[in-house]
């Protein structure tokens, strides 16, 4: 394996101001995500792909160099994590160096650890398109998750005749921390195109993702919890 690990850091954020670089734990939040990773990657195999040089500068300060401001145009609200990545592969390639596995590690992720990390790399081989980590969800589609029909009566998003949740197919939702991406794979077709997929399962305090500020809340009360 030839890995790349992507960190993508935007400078903006609207539910919580700054929360890239915001202490959570005595740390900024995105320092917890470079620490896992550390200990899994060398540092060379590792980037922060971000706009703002307030991350830059504290990612340095913090011990990882930063080769790179990604562009405008990748900053804005509605730039994809696909092309942010792309940018990434491409720039290694300019520096002549050839990766085959990119590693998606997104810092709003703070309880998934190198442990995690290396669990979901020892599912990972080359004829997969991705490994991607995921939880159990709780709205399943064949119990809780109602869709309106065109009457305007709702009924299950999914087809089913149980009267207990337990006995319902297990259902699964991407809960961010990880993606382990064949690059051969993304050059040719975007994530949501990919078919050949296996799942990570992580429990749900390691799946917290931080997008609002009660996810903020949430994160402190867990991590005080755990210290």
């Amino acid at each position: 394996m030839k890995p790349l690990v992507v960190i993508p850091a935007r400078g903006g954020s609207k539910g919580v101001p700054g929360k890239n670089i915001k202490e959570l734990g005595g740390k900024p939040l995105i320092q917890h995500t470079i620490d896992a990773a550390k200990v899994v990657f060398s540092e060379s195999q590792i980037i922060v792909s971000t706009d703002s040089e307030e991350i830059r500068n504290k990612v340095i300060e913090n011990g990882l160099q930063v080769p790179f401001l990604r562009p405008a145009e990748l900053a804005t609200d509605s730039a994809g994590t696909y092309e942010v990545l792309l940018h990434a592969i491409n720039f290694m390639e300019s520096k002549g160096i050839e990766c085959d596995t990119l590693i998606l590690l997104q810092p709003t992720s703070p309880f998934r650890t190198s442990e995690h990390i290396k669990e979901a790399l020892s599912l990972y081989h080359n004829d997969l398109d991705m490994v991607v980590s995921v939880k159990e969800t709780s709205s399943n589609p064949y119990f809780v998750l109602k869709e309106e029909n065109q009457l305007g009566f709702l009924e299950n998003s999914k087809e089913g005749n149980f009267t207990r949740r337990q006995d319902c197919p297990k259902v699964y939702e991407l809960n961010g921390a990880i993606y382990i991406i064949n690059i051969e794979s993304l050059k040719k077709m975007k994530i949501n195109e990919f078919t050949k997929v296996k799942k990570f399962v992580m429990d749900d305090i390691s799946s917290h993702d931080i997008d609002t500020m009660l996810d903020w809340d949430i994160a402190e009360f867990l991590i005080n919890y755990e210290l």
